[in-house]
C-alpha cells in the first residue's frame, strides 16, 4: 500500500487549489488554502476527509455550485487529474445526498462517471448507494454498457462489498445476490482490467455468501466468454473459498476429495525453531485410487498470538495429479523471519497439511526467540 504521503501530499493540495481556483476566480479558498498546513500526519483517509470538508466549506451554492465548479476545473486552464480527484468525487456525492432531491442523485451520477475517467469514483459512489441502494445499484447496472473500461470497472469496483480504502456499505453485505446483474453482465468483459474488479468482488461475497458465489462461478463455467478467459478469472474469485477448503468450490476447480489417497506427513525436520530461522515439513502423498486424481496441496501454519491463542495461515504449496499407484514427496522451507506484516510470538505452534480442502493432523512445533537462545536456552532442536 502505498504512504499517504505519495498519494496525498501537499503538492496535491496546491493542485487541488489551483484547478478550484481557475474554476471559481476571486473565491477565497479559505479553508482549502489552509489544509496544506494540516494534512502532514494525518492517514490516508483522514486526508481526503479534510480535503472534502475544505470542498464542501469554500465552495459557495451547495450541490449546484459544487457541480457547477468541478465540470469547469475538469475543462478549465488547470485541468483536475490525479488523487486530488478521490475528494472532490467524495464531495460530489456528499452534496448530492445532503440535497436529496433524485435529480440531484441523477446528475452526481453523470459527474461521477465522467470523474472516474481521471480518476475512478469507486469510493464516492457508496456514499450513493447508502443513500439510496436500488437507485444506484440501476445506476451502476446501465454503466455496464458503457463504451469507457473505466466506467464498466466503476459498476463493478464501486459495488464490492468489502472495497478496500472505502466505506462500508451494509446492505452489499447483506443482500449478497444485489450485484449479481452487474457481475453477469460484465464476466465476459473484453477488458483484462474489468474482469479482474469481477473477481474480487466476487470473491469479496464468498465471505459471507460462500454458496451464493460457487453457484455464480458454475454459472460462468457452463457459459464462458468466447476469449478463455473465464476460467482464469473464477479461480481468481474462489482464492479465498480456496484457501479455506471449501469442498463446493475445490470441486468446481477439479479437486474433489479423492476416495483413497494416504498422505504419510507432514514431518518436520526440527521441533523448536529460533525466530529468523526456519522449519521444513516434507510428506508423501499416494494415490491407492483407481483413477487418476488432482491434488491442490496446501498448508497450514498455526501461529501463536500475543494472547496465546492461536490462528490459521493458508500457504500455497504445489498442484498434482497422481495416477492409480503413483506417489510424490512434497517439501517446503518455511521461513520465520519477521516482516513487517507479519510478528512471530515465542510459544506453541503447529502446521497441517490441508489436501483439496481437507486437513490432516496439525504436527506442533516451538517457536523461541532470539533473545530466549542469547539467554542460553536450548536453539532449534532437528526432529
Amino acid at each position: 500500500m502505498p504512504f499517504a504521503d505519495e498519494m496525498i501530499g501537499t503538492s496535491t493540495v496546491a493542485h487541488l487549489v489551483a484547478s478550484v481556483a481557475s474554476a471559481l476566480p476571486g473565491a477565497p479558498l479559505t479553508v482549502l488554502r489552509g489544509a496544506s498546513a494540516r494534512i502532514a500526519g494525518l492517514a490516508l483517509r483522514e486526508r481526503v476527509d479534510l480535503l472534502e470538508g475544505a470542498l464542501l466549506t469554500d465552495v459557495p451554492g451547495r450541490y449546484p455550485g459544487l457541480a457547477e465548479a468541478v465540470r469547469a476545473a475538469l475543462d478549465g486552464p488547470v485541468p483536475l487529474h490525479g488523487w486530488a480527484v478521490w475528494p472532490v468525487s467524495t464531495a460530489v456525492a456528499a452534496a448530492a445526498v445532503e440535497d436529496g432531491t433524485p435529480a440531484t442523485f441523477d446528475d452526481a451520477v453523470v459527474l461521477l462517471e465522467r470523474l472516474t475517467g481521471v480518476l475512478t469514483s469507486e469510493f464516492a459512489i457508496r456514499t450513493l448507494i447508502n443513500h439510496d441502494p436500488d437507485r444506484a445499484l440501476a445506476a451502476a447496472l446501465a454503466w455496464t454498457a458503457s463504451p469507457d473500461e473505466h466506467v464498466r470497472r466503476l459498476a463493478s469496483e464501486g459495488t464490492r462489498p468489502y472495497l478496500p480504502w472505502a466505506i462500508r456499505v451494509p446492505a452489499l453485505s447483506a443482500r449478497g445476490d444485489a450485484t449479481l446483474p452487474v457481475l453477469d453482465a460484465l464476466y465476459r468483459d473484453p477488458s483484462e482490467y474489468v474482469r479482474r474488479s469481477v473477481a474480487n468482488h466476487l470473491n469479496d461475497l464468498s465471505r459471507d455468501h460462500p454458496g451464493l458465489v460457487v453457484r455464480t462461478a458454475a454459472r460462468w463455467l457452463a457459459d464462458p466468454a468466447p476469449d478463455g478467459s473465464t476460467p482464469r478469472l473464477v479461480r481468481h474469485a474462489l482464492r479465498t473459498l480456496v484457501k479455506k477448503g471449501d469442498p463446493g468450490a475445490l470441486a468446481l476447480l477439479g479437486y474433489a476429495s479423492p476416495a483413497a489417497l494416504t498422505i504419510d506427513g507432514p514431518h518436520l525436520d526440527r521441533t523448536v525453531v529460533e525466530t529468523g530461522g526456519t522449519v521444513e515439513l516434507r510428506a508423501l502423498l499416494r494415490n491407492d485410487g483407481e483413477a487418476a486424481v488432482r491434488l491442490l496441496v496446501d498448508y497450514v501454519v498455526h501461529h501463536r498470538k500475543a494472547n496465546g491463542t492461536q490462528t490459521p495461515k493458508t500457504f500455497k504449496l504445489t498442484t498434482v495429479t497422481l495416477e492409480p499407484g503413483q506417489s510424490t514427496e512434497v517439501r517446503r522451507a518455511h521461513s520465520f523471519r519477521e516482516i513487517t506484516t507479519r510478528r512471530y510470538h515465542p510459544g506453541a505452534h503447529a502446521v497441517a497439511l490441508q489436501v483439496n480442502g481437507v486437513l490432516t493432523e496439525a504436527v506442533a512445533f516451538e517457536v523461541v526467540g532470539r533473545e530466549a537462545v542469547a539467554a542460553g536456552e536450548p536453539r532449534a532442536r532437528t526432529a
